[in-house]
């Protein structure tokens, strides 16, 4: 289990800092992390060394920070190392013991926490919507960011002129807007609001600018519904996602022996539309060869069974010969054979133990 929220939220529930110079979790004390002079805030600029070793995007210098990345990205912290710096005063980047580690398994998770991609979405879609439309309070194309990245040394063919005063190039829309088209603001947009503006309407609006379309399914999100939809007993959460999990497990790993079977769990495709009522059901009949596999399977993976399938291959070598050295005509004889067999030879021990409790 791990948690999912926004980036603040993140910073409560995990102890970490999130402000700052050392505000990445992963990174730690190596934050790359700069002190924008104009625009008085902090930014972090590392994140390219999350990218392919020889993607075009390392190499680029006018487009990000005016300097090429080639470093590596570092290792997360596993819980024991991060539960091991908090009780030992090892405070830079944590300004507190989480209390999920009370939980005996919590310092064993490879990832507790995790950021809600739609929180981040919508607030990246609104700064680019504000951008786009020159919206006040909204847009992030001013003075100010113009003259930091002149200092970065990027993005070069932005630098405001100075006459009197800094002007530069709008990169807004090119349109004509009334007053009340100017004053105006974009208000209620929800998550899927902003989704669908991203995912759908933007890629088409700047196009030329983009590497290659790009889409977000949400897969921890949807999962998360899954999970959820475990939960019988609001009391005991983990319980009830675990027993369910398992059974699913075990089901999922039956299928895989199974002919002709689906999986269970979250769909392989999932198609975004109107819902439907559920529509009458359907009755199916496993025919006997079917029957027979899943039989076979159980058997097979019995461990009490085991000397039997050793008894019934060496029956099948005494009485086919010729056959001995085929492996295939031997497992496939086994295959058919072998369920049967095995309830003959159960009934004529059962039988052979009653006749000698008999006779004592």
């Amino acid at each position: 289990m791990w948690t999912i929220n926004d980036f603040p939220a993140y910073g409560n529930l995990s102890g970490c800092v999130v402000k700052g110079y050392k505000a990445c979790p992963i990174c730690g004390d190596d934050t790359p992390s700069h002190r924008l002079k104009n625009g008085h805030k902090i930014c972090y600029i590392g994140h390219r060394k999350w990218l392919p070793i020889n993607h075009p995007y390392r190499r680029q210098r006018a487009a990000f920070n005016g300097k090429p990345e080639y470093g590596i990205p570092p290792e997360p912290l596993t819980g024991e190392e991060v539960l091991h710096m908090v009780e030992n005063g090892d405070r830079v980047c944590w300004k507190k013991k989480s209390i999920f580690f009370d939980l005996e398994y919590w310092k064993y998770l490879p990832v507790r926490h995790a950021l809600d991609v739609m929180h981040i979405e919508k607030n990246v879609c609104d700064s680019i919507i504000g951008t786009l439309l020159e919206i006040p309070g909204k847009n992030k194309d001013g003075i100010a960011a113009r003259l930091d990245l002149l200092n970065m040394g990027s993005k070069l063919i932005c630098n405001p002129v100075w006459r009197k005063t800094y002007s530069f190039a709008s990169w807004a829309l090119e349109f004509v807007k009334s007053r009340e088209e100017r004053d105006s603001r974009l208000l209620g947009l929800k998550s899927h609001d902003c989704h669908t503006l991203m995912q759908q309407l933007l890629p088409v609006a700047i196009r030329s600018v983009l590497e290659k379309p790009a889409r977000w399914m949400y897969p921890f999100e949807r999962y998360m519904k899954v999970l959820k939809g475990y939960v019988q007993n609001r009391t005991r959460p983990e319980g009830c996602i675990a027993e369910r999990y398992i059974a699913e497990e075990a089901v999922e790993f039956c299928t895989q022996h199974l002919s002709d079977v689906s999986t269970v769990g979250v769909p392989s495709s999932q198609k975004m539309g109107v819902s439907k009522p559920l529509s009458g059901c359907t009755v199916s009949v496993v025919d006997q060869d079917l029957l027979n596999q899943a039989h076979l399977y159980v058997l097979e993976n019995t461990e009490e069974v085991l000397p039997y399938i050793e008894q019934h291959m060496i029956h099948i070598k005494t009485a086919y010969p010729k056959f001995r050295k085929r492996t295939k005509w031997l497992q496939d004889k086994h295959n058919s054979t072998f369920i049967q067999w095995l309830r003959f030879k159960v009934q004529s021990e059962l039988e052979e133990d009653n006749m000698a409790y008999q006779k004592i």
